[in-house]
């Protein structure tokens, strides 16, 4: 038997097993349903070349709706790594703001003093690694293009954003920034440092830690209110019985839920329906799921502007506040290399991001099998407050393609389409139709206090209702960081496994 037996080597868990690892009397178990390449050697270029996206070889095949309108794919990497081995290595964190929000939910282990450590502990800033807010000796190597590396396109979307008169902000973490500058990035090179190569590189040769790939978790195994081990099936294909003293869930903000829902931890009205017998009812699970709603601006570029498919997508980006908003930096502007994967005609794309979401979706079961992907429903921009600020951010993009220098580069508008009208009443129906998620779900699995009706785990992890099973990835954050959301699931990775290898009495150990 193992001590701790952990599920989905993604963005979180390969951070709790290599930091819980570092305790040599726990002997842990690490669980992953895709792949697992030893070293970059071994690994396929659609997951070390940050200028790729592995949508179809390590991706999950899930698909969402994110209005009532529509179903599209959702990528999620299934493999070592999960979804920080298939992204576009985006490094941001949240506004402090998150954090502290986070903490007046009754979750004060995770105010913005109390994550900043672990963020520090993370990071290899290579730009501002010596400022007290960043770190300058950790697994995750961060940094930003300098001016000289900046495709045209990203130029001019800079100096587009200061003569519309925003703020230069040289370094997007800084905890007080907002403004347009280079966008941090997880990379070096084309290399994507992964959390698979960041920390289970250096963790995969201890002794006390096993990594079993190919493994697909069916369910978990429940023995009066007590996470016992886990139901599997194998690399081979067989059905396979694993047990720990304490079950560490970190499938995601998708999976998470939908593994605890198979298992009879769930609404009992909806597992029922499915004939699967209810272990617990807890409504909350699957509840709460935060994302980012967004939506792009598309336009064909002029004759003698070079697109390259071949360039990293993303360089820059503009944080800022929507006119009227209490909430600090809630728009974020991405202007992206190219739009799609077709190269006639050549165009680009400017994404607008509502990072501060008031709406909620959920995530449910389609069915009792475990090889079925579960329903994502986003229900983007049902909520008029998200609505209304995406509108107003396609509206401030539309300002970068009408003058100045990214105008110069632009031959036409071609989405939104300019026959239909710019005005707030045509993209409000715009964008209640056809916003997309920005692929950060969250929320799922909320911590919280016991008598928060809507968490389903304390601010350590640990389900409230059923004793030695704790959560710990995107899932457990009360809503989505106003950032890309992979360096804050590392960060919980590192907060739970630290608390894992420095006080594994609270956990069962």
């Amino acid at each position: 038997m193992y001590d701790l037996l952990i599920i989905g080597a993604g963005s979180s868990g390969s951070a709790i097993a290599a930091r819980a690892s570092e305790n040599p009397n726990l002997n842990i178990l690490l669980i992953e349903a895709g792949p697992d390449y030893a070293d970059t050697s071994t690994t396929p270029q659609d997951i070390t070349n940050s200028h790729n996206n592995s949508y179809t070889a390590h991706d999950w095949g899930l698909n969402y709706n994110p209005t009532q309108y529509r179903t599209s794919p959702f990528p999620r990497g299934r493999v070592t790594g999960g979804s920080s081995s298939v992204n576009t290595t985006i490094a941001l964190r949240g506004t402090p703001e998150d954090y502290d929000e986070w903490a007046d939910l009754g979750n004060d282990a995770w105010s913005w003093k109390e994550v900043l450590p672990a963020f520090n502990r993370l990071e290899r800033d290579l730009d501002y690694g010596d400022k007290a807010y960043h770190g300058d000796a950790g697994p995750v190597s961060i940094r930003r293009y300098p001016d000289a590396e900046l495709l045209p396109a990203h130029q001019a979307f800079l100096a587009s954003a200061g003569q519309l008169g925003y703020d230069d902000c040289p370094d997007a973490n800084d905890p007080t920034g907002s403004g347009a500058g280079p966008q941090p990035m997880n990379k070096l090179g084309r290399l994507r440092i992964s959390s698979a190569l960041a920390y289970l590189a250096p963790a995969r040769l201890r002794p006390n830690l096993t990594i079993r790939a190919k493994t697909h978790v069916r369910r978990l195994l429940i023995k009066n209110r007590v996470c016992i081990g886990i139901e599997v099936e194998n690399s081979a294909g067989q059905t396979e019985q694993l047990f720990a003293r304490t079950i560490v869930l970190s499938a995601g903000a998708i999976m998470s839920p939908a593994i605890l829902m198979r298992s009879g931890l769930g609404p009992a009205a909806q597992l029922s329906k499915l004939s699967i017998p209810v272990v617990e009812d807890i409504p909350a699970v699957g509840q709460n799921l935060s994302d980012h709603p967004a939506l792009s601006v598309v336009a064909n570029v002029k004759s003698g502007v070079n697109i390259n498919h071949d360039d990293p997508i993303i360089q820059t980006i503009l944080r800022y506040t929507c006119a009227g908003s209490n909430k600090r930096n809630d728009l974020q502007i991405e202007q992206l290399s190219f739009a799609g994967r077709r190269q006639d005609p050549p165009r680009f794309a400017i994404a607008g991001v509502v990072e501060y979401q008031y709406g909620r979706g959920e995530i449910r079961l389609a069915s009792a099998d475990p090889m079925v992907n579960p329903i994502i429903d986003n229900r983007f921009c049902e909520d008029s407050r998200d609505a209304s600020r995406l509108v107003t951010c396609l509206q401030d993009i539309l300002r970068f393609t009408q003058s100045g220098p990214l105008a110069d580069m632009i031959d036409s508008v071609v989405f939104p389409d300019p026959a239909r009208g710019f005005d707030a009443a045509s993209l409000d129906t715009l964008v209640r139709k056809f916003s997309a998620s920005g692929y950060h779900p969250c929320g799922t699995v909320k911590m919280g206090p016991k008598e928060d009706p809507g968490a389903v785990v304390d601010q350590f992890g640990c389900c409230h209702t059923i004793d030695n099973l704790v959560v710990a990835d995107a899932s457990i954050m009360p809503f989505v960081p106003r950032a890309n959301t992979n360096l804050t699931c590392i960060m919980i990775g590192e907060k739970i496994g630290e608390w894992l290898r420095q006080s594994p009495a609270r956990y069962g150990l």
